[in-house]
């Protein structure tokens, strides 16, 4: 974890911080290797401390060894100790996930300390979720072990999907498999769309009865070792009509268009119009109202964004989804999901569940 302590600690002398209290999970894990459930790390550019509360210390220990664990209770007069005896004066804070009700606290337990003593708390965006987005080998790894349960699990439950069944019970099944499989849990709520449900990108399964010749979006996940899947794919139980075959069609000929042409250099923006400009030609722009994808690895939305007017630049060792869909009220959706890293010649896929 050390060269991830070394590039935050390269963006603190950046941003001219002393110091950043890291409280969101994900954040956490990824630069402690810590994975309870409470807890806050606070990195200088000489000390790395973990503070969390009695359940937590001795898996903390274990977890990270980098960092010195503190047992705290309630309250913030823990961290206005470390600063005031480290010196540190400009502290950032995650904005996104620090409450007022929290940052109204911590200004409280500041007061406590002397006038010369008590630090700046500066409101930052994002800056570990910037280190986060280009993805390591160790990583790709993990990444890829949760890629194949989805697509192993997605690839034993559609053939069994039957008229009759409802999309409760397929999801449940799903979750299942992917449980079996070797998942520590779903990345997300399992998704199950079957016929006009399908016109809603994130309808959730119902006790509606799946209906012969109609299409059933499925859209699933598996989290292992803390890293995240999504995979989409549509299917027609019985017998396909032309309305499925048609709009399938087009939106997978505008996935792999994207998947095609997409290279370092683009932003995310440019990736959504490689995919977007193909639905629009046929005719069915306005029914796309979602961005093309997302970065996920940790997170199951993280950085890059991936959609329109995303100026996000698209580099190496980048992981994103790749999710055209048309969506057509009264009838159903299509939706076609993989994931893929962005390598230096191009997209890599990375999930390979029948399509």
């Amino acid at each position: 974890m050390s060269y991830r302590l070394d590039k935050l600690r390269n963006v603190l002398k950046e941003r001219e911080l002393d110091a950043l209290l890291v409280s969101t999970s994900e954040n956490r894990r990824y630069l402690s290797g810590f994975h309870g459930s409470a807890g806050h790390l606070l990195v200088s550019a000489e000390g790395a401390f973990l503070a969390t509360d009695f359940r937590y210390v001795e898996q903390a220990a274990h977890q990270a060894p980098e960092f010195q664990v503190l047992k705290v209770g309630g309250g913030w007069s823990w961290l206005m100790d470390l600063l005031r005896d480290a010196g540190l004066k400009k502290v950032g804070f995650e904005s996104h996930q620090v409450t007022v009700s929290t940052y109204q606290q911590m200004t409280e337990a500041a007061r406590e300390l002397s006038t010369a003593e008590q630090p700046s708390l500066v409101a930052t965006a994002s800056i570990v979720e910037e280190i986060r987005t280009v993805k390591d080998g160790g990583e790709l790894e993990l990444i890829q072990r949760a890629v194949d349960v989805a697509d192993a699990a997605m690839d034993s439950v559609t053939p069994t999907v039957r008229a009759g069944q409802t999309e409760q019970e397929v999801a449940w099944r799903l979750e299942l498999a992917m449980r079996e499989m070797g998942a520590e849990s779903v990345s997300f709520e399992t998704i199950v769309a079957a016929g006009p449900n399908g016109a809603m990108p994130h309808h959730r399964p119902s006790e509606r009865v799946i209906q012969e010749g109609e299409p059933v979006v499925i859209d699933m996940g598996a989290k292992v070792d803390g890293y995240c899947s999504d995979i989409t794919r549509t299917i027609c139980v019985g017998e396909e009509d032309e309305t499925f075959r048609r709009i399938y069609d087009i939106v997978l000929g505008s996935q792999l268009t994207a998947i095609a042409t997409v290279t370092p250099g683009h932003t995310g923006g440019d990736a959504d119009d490689l995919s977007r400009v193909v639905i629009s030609e046929a005719g069915y722009g306005e029914n796309f109202g979602h961005s093309l994808g997302h970065g996920i690895g940790m997170a199951v939305h993280e950085f890059p964004r991936v959609g329109p007017k995303s100026d996000h630049p698209l580099s190496e060792g980048m992981v994103f989804t790749v999710e055209p869909g048309i969506y057509l009220s009264g009838w159903g959706g299509v939706r076609i999901e993989d994931m893929v890293i962005l390598e230096s010649t191009g997209a890599k896929v990375l999930s390979k569940a029948r399509k």
